[in-house]
């Protein structure tokens, strides 16, 4: 039976959400956020009461770390010793607080992320600025509660004298709250509480006219005041916090890099490895050394640069790419009236002004007890002293000192304070002279009163008190801000030549999507051999570029992928490339169509497509450089079922040529297409007969007559002179390419414009490869079907077909490019 009372039969998830609700409240309130009023989380709180305690204070030798943490752990905090050391450390650490509280003797950590020494070997004070946090503590301004075990009491808050949420910041995670409050000026943030106090309904751009934004203890440069004016007005917000980097001369004509501040809580150390291996991994081009150059005399990180780099591109690369230029993310949540609460600045000095009144009251109540006590005192030695005769007579007739002090108090009218002040009175204070000295007090307490309780009896003088403290504080403690201000974030623009070092490379792309790019070298040495692929696989371009240009691979699915040269793979020409899809991410169901290298996204180049079912596209080169590029993005927009067959580059000099599946060629000039945006599906390019389609769309300059070369489904093949068509206009039928039959009628299976050295390669359903040699060739007209290079009936049809032409170079600017679809 007893058992049954002792247990609770609940459902786990309500055990659980109650548990941990309470928990949640405990890390919340009394470990990880800071208090609004102090700025202080509970074990920062109790390693500064304690070491007060102690009368290990700046006026006081130093005495060992491991002293006041076993008295933080023994007394206030039950927790482990190296989280009490490690919060004491923070607080000795200039590089992390504005205003450190800590004083440390021996080695306290350094920016670069290096451990303290153990607490066995440190030793510590409180700084100067720590009194100022815990002025006048023992004169009631504070409420103090039990320490763990009840036996002894601790303060809720600190009295803080100054606004430290605010200028040493904060940072915590706690479960479902997090906390990132930056440090700020001394003096600007006096002036803004002032301000504040002298104006209570100003806004934030009135206290932004005296806090001009975080001021950290590393320097640094901040970017984004409207990021910045966020933040202070909701407590959420975003800047740009950069490192303070210069450019010199060095011998030998070269430059170099000299950082003297770098962003807060960056670890050094990190920053500088990063950087060489930037170097190392030949991410950025114009580096010749790193190295840390920091001593005594301050911070120095110096980044040689080789002969004739761009070090401005450098600087803007490491500051894209290192932790020289980080985003701060402004989350100011602080505990305010016992609940977490995300705080805009003025809400912060509202708390701490109104924690300031009342440490300043109870203060001036105390201080006002204990004037109108002695006062009280006072006023009786003096009356004493006017009847010392009788007085002396009344002592010397009483038995011991309890009936001294009742007879002194029926005789005279003396109370209780003002008895026991006069029989403990010294026989040398009986002098004639102490009168003057006990009327000065008297007259010293009455002033003193008077100015205590006007304190109290105006709001007026009230804050005028507090002022007066913000200001000696000001005068004693502020410095110069180390953080500069800038309006705008700049925009970080990097040329490719200060990342990628210039180089002419071969690039290959085959049919099923692999591409890499070899050095010049490795393809001379191969000797005009095919680069390495799968058997399966088949070239489909193979070009000679920079690695400071990009190529443009275009899929069936209307697609494209951006690709920068120096991002393709590099690899020895026998290698085997690398998928597409690991560079940019594609659909896996689309393929490759064509490549097209470029150099610039120039204004008067063009890119034109066709489609399958009849649709031709033209639209600005330059409408085709994307912001980002990690996957394929849309090229011509396209019905579900039509599909891309060509795609060509043009400076808007091309003539374009259309033969569709049931033999019909189409000649016309770009500019019959006009000019539509990127993500357009174009115009009508061909007027098809149901069931048509457009097969192939050849592309050559003004001015040229290549060869037509056509292949119909059947393997019959033929060569004819574009002169036997008329050039036209856009969107007509065309003119009949091969003769009708009534039984096993002829399809076109593609059409080449080629010249006379090229070879033609075949390859129909059984998987032989014929050959044909276009020089081989005599001259047909439109209206026959030329010879076959299978019996289809035993091979099959038509399944592919590729030529071997010239490669593809790279276009020289404001030149033709002649690449063939």
């Amino acid at each position: 039976m007893e058992d049954k009372e002792r247990y609770l039969d609940l459902p786990l998830e309500d055990v659980i959400g109650d548990r941990f609700g309470r928990y949640s409240k405990y890390i919340i309130q009394d470990r990880a956020l800071p208090d609004a009023r102090d700025g202080l989380k509970p074990v920062q709180r109790r390693i500064l009461y304690a070491m007060h305690v102690d009368r290990n204070t700046a006026d006081r030798p130093f005495r060992k770390a491991a002293k006041t943490v076993g008295n933080v752990i023994g007394n206030y905090h039950p927790h482990g010793d190296s989280s009490v050391y490690e919060a004491m450390i923070r607080q000795s650490q200039d590089w992390k607080m504005r205003h450190p509280v800590v004083q440390m003797h021996g080695n306290n950590g350094s920016i670069d992320g290096d451990p303290p020494a153990a607490m066995r070997y440190t030793e510590a004070r409180l700084s100067r600025i720590a009194s100022e946090m815990l002025l006048d503590i023992e004169k009631d301004t504070v409420d103090f509660m039990s320490n763990f075990d009840d036996s002894q009491e601790e303060p809720v808050v600190l009295p803080a004298s100054y606004p430290n949420l605010l200028v040493n910041g904060s940072t915590g995670i706690s479960s479902g709250y997090a906390t990132d409050i930056p440090p700020h000026n001394l003096s600007e943030v006096i002036d803004a509480a002032i301000h504040q106090m002298d104006h209570p309904d100003c806004n934030v751009d009135d206290l932004m006219k005296f806090i001009k934004g975080p001021d950290f203890p590393t320097g640094g440069t901040l970017q984004g005041v409207e990021g910045l004016r966020k933040a202070y007005e909701t407590g959420k917000g975003k800047i740009i916090l950069r490192g303070k980097a210069e450019i010199g001369e060095i011998r030998g004509g070269k430059e170099q890099i000299v950082i003297t501040e770098i962003p807060y809580e960056i670890n050094k150390a990190n920053l500088v490895k990063k950087m060489d291996e930037l170097r190392l991994d030949k991410k950025v081009d114009g580096i010749a050394e790193v190295r840390d150059d920091t001593d005594r005399t301050g911070l120095r990180i110096v980044i040689e640069l080789k002969k004739e780099a761009n070090a401005q591109g450098i600087l803007h690369f490491l500051y894209k790419n290192t932790d020289l230029q980080i985003s701060y993310n402004f989350n100011m949540v602080a505990i305010f009236r016992k609940t977490p609460k995300l705080l805009g600045i003025k809400h912060m000095l509202d708390a701490y002004i109104t924690h300031q009144k009342e440490v300043i009251v109870r203060r001036t109540n105390f201080d006002l007890n204990k004037a109108r006590d002695r006062a009280h005192i006072v006023e009786g030695l003096i009356k004493a002293i006017s009847v010392l005769d009788e007085v002396i007579e009344t002592i010397r007739a009483s038995k011991d000192k309890r009936d001294a002090k009742d007879r002194l108090q029926e005789r005279f009218e003396f109370t209780e304070p003002q008895s026991e002040a006069i029989v403990n009175l010294q026989l040398y204070r009986l002098t004639n002279t102490d009168i003057t000295t006990l009327q000065q007090e008297a007259d010293e307490l009455k002033k003193s009163i008077e100015t205590l309780e006007s304190i109290i009896a105006s709001e007026k003088n009230l804050i005028n008190e507090i002022k007066k403290g913000l200001r000696k504080i000001k005068k004693n403690y502020s410095e110069d801000r180390r953080t500069l201000v800038e309006e705008e974030i700049e925009d970080l623009k990097i040329n490719l030549e200060v990342v990628v070092p210039s180089e002419d490379v071969r690039v290959s792309v085959t049919k099923e999507g692999y591409v890499k790019r070899s050095s010049i070298r490795s393809f001379t040495a191969s000797n005009g051999e095919s680069p390495g692929m799968k058997e399966t696989d088949r070239l489909l371009h193979s070009m000679e570029m920079n690695t400071t240009d990009t190529l443009l691979l275009f899929t069936k699915k209307g697609s494209y992928l951006y690709i920068p040269v120096h991002l393709l793979p590099e690899l020895r020409w026998k290698d085997n490339g690398q998928h597409v899809a690991n560079i940019v991410g594609m659909n896996p169901n689309d393929e490759i169509l064509h490549g097209v290298p470029i150099q610039q996204f120039s204004d008067d180049e063009y890119l034109i497509f066709a489609t399958k079912n009849g649709m031709i596209k033209r639209s600005l080169l330059s409408e085709y450089k994307p912001q980002r590029h990690s996957k394929a993005l849309m090229a011509v927009k396209l019905k579900p079922e039509d599909e891309l067959i060509s795609v060509e580059h043009t400076q808007g000099n091309k003539d374009v040529f259309l033969a569709t599946k049931f033999g019909y060629g189409l000649w016309y000039g770009e500019e019959e297409v006009g000019i539509t945006g990127q993500r357009t599906a174009g115009v009508k390019a061909i007027s098809l007969k149901p069931d048509d389609e457009v097969k192939s769309c050849l592309f050559f300059t003004n001015g040229e007559t290549p060869w037509i070369f056509l292949l119909t489904q059947r393997t019959a093949y033929k060569k004819m002179p574009l002169k036997a068509f008329e050039r036209t206009t856009r969107a007509k039928r065309g003119l009949v390419m091969i003769k009708e039959l009534k039984r096993q009628p002829h399809t076109v299976a593609i059409v080449y414009g080629l010249n006379g050295s090229d070879v033609i390669h075949v390859k129909v359903k059984d998987g032989s490869v014929g050959e044909i040699r276009l020089s081989d060739l005599r001259s047909n007209d439109r209206y026959t079907n030329g010879s076959f290079l299978f019996d289809t009936a035993s091979t099959g049809e038509v399944v592919d077909t590729w030529i071997e032409k010239e490669d593809i170079n790279r276009p020289k600017e404001k030149k033709s490019s002649e690449n063939s679809s």
